[in-house]
């Protein structure tokens, strides 16, 4: 929900003393009959945000592993200028949150063995400027300039936390038609969503690099690794009516070159009933990767190799529909399935080099669980059944999944999602109360003889309290 901005005073209220009557006594004190060029500028610009509280619990159920733990409330608050000059504009995203003091960080900093330092790091406080760039958007033309979201499929937000993942890029996007959009972007750093600033640094490097508290990746490198160079990348999505498609080429430089597609079509079977198929294929190659055995430490899936070298396929089969019924609403049941096949001697004998990523469980295979996928368990195949339900007047979203993996290094598992969605609506619009929960478990040995979490669940629960203003 986006919000027009009364004047320059506003802004500054709404941030500090949260809007109501402070925020009107400002917006008069600054009405004059003649306003500044600033004052226009910024009185018809915009803000918008959030505030989030999330409750983590880990439970691993494995003998000598601590269970873990943490909470987070926090929000994030977008400024935006009106246009000026034909179509420039600038962007500011404050993002800041606490743990009140909550969480247990028994232990030595930063390492607190009972503490989940992926919501918002080791600390008990982070605040960051997310967000600030400038840009043109004119017509069917966009480029922006500085710290700012991304949302391709390998290189997004990736935003399950407080805060999703911000890059330093230079961003482009052209329309030629309506249902056609192609994409450029260079990206230098990055700020994780528990770091405080931007780092040339990805998941691959361990937290503490450079001072930096990026918490959640595979943490494959060694401190004496050289800094990220980043990312070029170009791409291309189309959207009619019934078919999608996209298709993206990611240079990561000093790790990998991966080419990535994706598409499906839907059939307008009934009014009702909407059945569909989607498709998706990546490769990834790269002979002179800072991920090559014997350089920096780094074991990707529990092997070292040389060179990027791997391929993935995907296929989903599903069903859309829509019921005309208060306590039934619209639904989504897919079946997909998932192949990443083994190259032997090259990294992690095939696996998917994902500096952005990994960890995180946010990639888009179609079988990727909310706590792992192929990225992380390395070759092997996936499979997974879902099914989405709106339900009361779409005041509550269930989603329940079953995923299972078959890998080279960790052998057989599955995971078992619930996920529930809460939205008030009426006047508190805006608000949404989520609990999700996955419990994996491991149900086969590893191919290298270690029993690793054999006979044990581990359980992630997530609540999640959300609000957007």
């Amino acid at each position: 929900m986006r919000k027009k901005l009364i004047a320059p005073t506003v802004l500054i209220s709404v941030y500090l003393l949260g809007g109501g009557a402070n925020a009107q006594v400002a917006a008069e004190t600054s009405n004059s009959s003649n306003p500044s060029p600033v004052e226009t500028w910024l009185s018809h610009g915009s803000i918008d945000g959030m505030l989030r509280a999330y409750d983590f619990d880990r439970i691993y159920g494995a003998p000598g592993v601590p269970n873990q733990s943490a909470f987070g409330l926090g929000g994030i608050l977008n400024l935006r200028s009106a246009p000026f000059l034909g179509g420039f504009g600038v962007g500011l995203s404050l993002f800041t949150a606490t743990a009140l003091s909550l969480n247990d960080r028994t232990g030595t900093a930063p390492s607190f063995p009972h503490l989940d330092a992926t919501l918002m790091g080791p600390n008990n406080d982070l605040t960051a400027l997310g967000q600030a760039y400038v840009q043109y958007h004119a017509r069917r033309l966009l480029v922006r300039l500085g710290d700012q979201e991304l949302s391709t499929p390998w290189v997004g937000g990736s935003d399950s936390r407080l805060f999703p993942a911000t890059y330093q890029a230079v961003f482009g996007e052209f329309s030629p038609i309506n249902a056609l959009h192609l994409f450029a972007f260079r990206q230098l750093a990055w700020k994780s969503r528990t770091s405080a600033t931007y780092f040339q640094d990805n998941l691959y490097y361990p937290p503490t690099y450079a001072g930096d508290t990026s918490y959640g990746g595979a943490s494959a490198l060694s401190s004496s690794a050289p800094s990220a160079r980043g990312t070029l990348a170009f791409g291309a999505d189309y959207n009619a009516t019934n078919l999608k498609a996209e298709a993206w080429y990611y240079d990561y430089y000093n790790f990998a070159n991966m080419f990535y597609t994706d598409g499906s079509y839907t059939l307008d079977a009934t009014k009702i009933v909407h059945p569909y198929i989607a498709g998706q294929f990546l490769r990834e190659w790269g002979a002179d990767s800072v991920l090559n055995s014997n350089r920096y430490g780094a074991v990707i899936d529990g092997y070292k190799g040389n060179g990027v070298d791997s391929t993935a396929f995907g296929a989903q089969i599903g069903l859309k529909y829509t019921l005309e019924s208060a306590m039934l609403g619209a639904g989504v049941f897919s079946v997909s399935y998932n192949s990443l096949p083994v190259h032997q001697g090259s990294i992690g004998d095939g696996a998917i080099v994902s500096p952005y990523t990994v960890g995180y469980a946010t990639d888009p295979l179609y079988t990727t669980a909310m706590i792992r996928g192929l990225v992380e368990l390395g070759p092997g195949d996936a499979k997974r059944v879902s099914l989405s339900q709106h339900l009361l007047d779409n005041h509550v979203l269930v989603t329940l999944a079953f995923t299972r993996f078959d890998t080279k290094l960790n052998g057989g598992s599955n995971d078992t999602y619930v996920d529930v969605t809460y939205f008030p609506g009426g006047g508190l619009k805006g608000l949404s109360i989520r609990d999700r929960t996955e419990v994996s478990n491991a149900i086969s040995q590893f191919n290298n003889g270690a029993t690793g979490n054999r006979g044990h669940s581990f359980i992630y629960n997530r609540v999640m309290l959300q609000y957007d203003f």
